[in-house]
């Protein structure tokens, strides 16, 4: 029972551990990430240790954004008591207080060399007859460099919108009309300096995990014009405090500052998207959410009969490289002088031709985990 004991499991036969015996059995050669769910607070990550998680990616209830102050007031009487007192500043401050102590746990927790992504928008809001901007942004950033983390360039996420009448304020007379917010931020922090890769498997892992040039050239980018994402939620409820992100901000950012196999987590899981993300991409992840309502969400996100949609985004990815592979010779009549051989096409440069991406094989639930495996798949 070696094997149970490497994976976590207690050495038992009962019928589920022996079940989860035969999963890891049948995977033992294959890639396996597994995705941690804890329904807690956030303000006490106590299941992790310091400096174990190698990217932060998240997206924290905004200050002063009406559908947050619920949630934000039930972790302080005294925001509830300055928001009918209507006084912003301060119930700002409270609620930045409050997120602070999540962003010190976050601190603790994430490896010298790793990330932290942060998407944040800044908030309008009129109180006691007053409309003033409150600039979420700028606390984060305040917190992280204080804190020994160094600010990198931030991103700029624009949500398109075909809102005719999207301006605030008196119309077409001057110094009573107000600029409309249609952006968030991505702000993107580093602990330390440069990640380092010293042994060849870690030089490896990182080859593997390369992105395409193309890619690079879009991602890397400080504006990213992506839409939002329709909430799936059954109850109002949860459904009027849930912010969750399109799946394609975690996945990029996963991609971008971490390699197959790193743990990434998120202490504002909401319904599940950064696991999904850290699933399609190979790494472990651990997530927090104080909603238990939105655990069923979470499983249902990393469902076994979703598997085939789940590698849909991988073979969409794949897909698009090959597009772009043939259109760049079409537009300049020369092949493309790398190769890579995993998938067996060309590639732009010599640092993308061990980059392997896997398709996910088998999910499997258990009560706060999801185990996921995986298949190679070579070329389509």
């Amino acid at each position: 029972m070696k094997i149970a004991f490497v994976f976590g499991l207690k050495p038992t036969l009962n019928p589920m551990n022996l079940k989860n015996f035969l999963f890891l059995w049948r995977n033992l050669s294959q890639m396996l990430t597994q995705h941690l769910i804890h329904i807690a607070p956030a303000e006490r990550l106590k299941e992790l240790q310091n400096d174990s998680v190698d990217l932060v990616v998240t997206s924290p209830p905004y200050p002063m954004v009406e559908m947050w102050d619920e949630i934000l007031a039930t972790q302080n009487d005294a925001i509830k008591t300055a928001l009918a007192d209507e006084n912003g500043p301060l119930a700002f401050g409270l609620m930045h207080t409050f997120l602070n102590q999540i962003w010190q746990e976050v601190a603790r927790v994430t490896k010298k060399g790793g990330f932290v992504c942060v998407n944040i928008g800044d908030a309008t809001r009129t109180i006691g007859g007053e409309f003033q901007l409150y600039v979420n942004h700028a606390q984060i950033v305040q917190f992280f460099t204080q804190n020994g983390f160094s600010c990198l360039p931030a991103i700029i996420w624009r949500k398109p919108t075909n809102a005719p009448n999207k301006f605030m304020g008196s119309g077409m007379l001057p110094a009573g009309a107000y600029i409309t917010l249609e952006h968030e931020y991505i702000l993107v922090f580093r602990k330390g300096g440069k990640r380092v890769f010293k042994s060849d498997k870690e030089k490896l892992s990182r080859q593997r995990s390369a992105y395409f040039w193309e890619e690079r050239n879009q991602w890397f980018s400080d504006l990213w014009e992506i839409r939002g994402t329709q909430q799936k939620l059954s109850s109002t409820h949860t459904r009027e405090r849930s912010g969750a992100y399109p799946l394609e901000i975690p996945y990029r950012l996963i991609n971008m500052y971490s390699c197959q196999g790193d743990t990434v987590l998120d202490p504002f899981l909401g319904t599940g998207t950064t696991a999904v993300a850290a699933a399609l991409t190979g790494r472990n992840s651990v997530g927090y959410e104080i909603d238990s309502n939105l655990k069923e969400v979470i499983f249902e996100e990393l469902n076994p009969k979703n598997i085939s949609k789940i590698n849909d985004k991988i073979k969409a990815r794949l897909q698009a490289h090959r597009d772009f592979v043939q259109k760049r010779l079409a537009e300049t009549g020369n092949p493309l002088k790398h190769f890579n051989r995993h998938h067996q096409f060309p590639v732009m440069t010599s640092q993308e031709t061990e980059l392997t991406l896997h398709l996910i094989k088998e999910i499997r639930h258990e009560s706060d985990k999801i185990t996921v495996a995986y298949e190679s798949f070579g070329s389509l």
